[in-house]
């Protein structure tokens, strides 16, 4: 009697590819200061304009740019609140992310920890 083990099947490289083309898009996405803040920002709540220009100590225009690159990659949307227009997350994964990048960076050290 022989030992007939089965191999796992070989990676779909086209699919592996493409979720390879996919992630990188999303990573180049967010890797940007600004962008990421606004991320970080949104992952809290809901936010106007205003309230992003005040997080990033930014210019009107450069918040709108940032926050134009994350609606075309379909990370944030937007509703109108009277002359308002409230920002907020519409990506799930982006959320995700946020909150582990949070972790690892950002999150106050234990006191107990040297």
């Amino acid at each position: 009697m022989s030992d007939q083990t089965q191999k796992p099947s070989p990676p779909d490289s086209a699919r592996m590819l493409d979720n390879a083309q996919s992630t990188t898009d999303f990573l180049k996405s967010i890797a940007h200061a600004g962008r990421l803040m606004i991320l970080c920002r949104l992952s809290e709540g809901p936010a106007s304009v205003a309230e992003l220009e005040e997080t990033l100590t930014a210019p009107q225009t450069s918040v709108s740019k940032q926050l134009a690159r994350l609606r075309q990659e379909g990370l944030v949307e937007f509703r109108r609140e009277g002359r308002s227009i409230i920002y907020s997350l519409s990506d799930e994964r982006a959320r995700e992310l946020v909150g582990t990048l949070y972790k690892l960076f950002c999150e106050p050290k234990n006191q107990c920890e040297p």
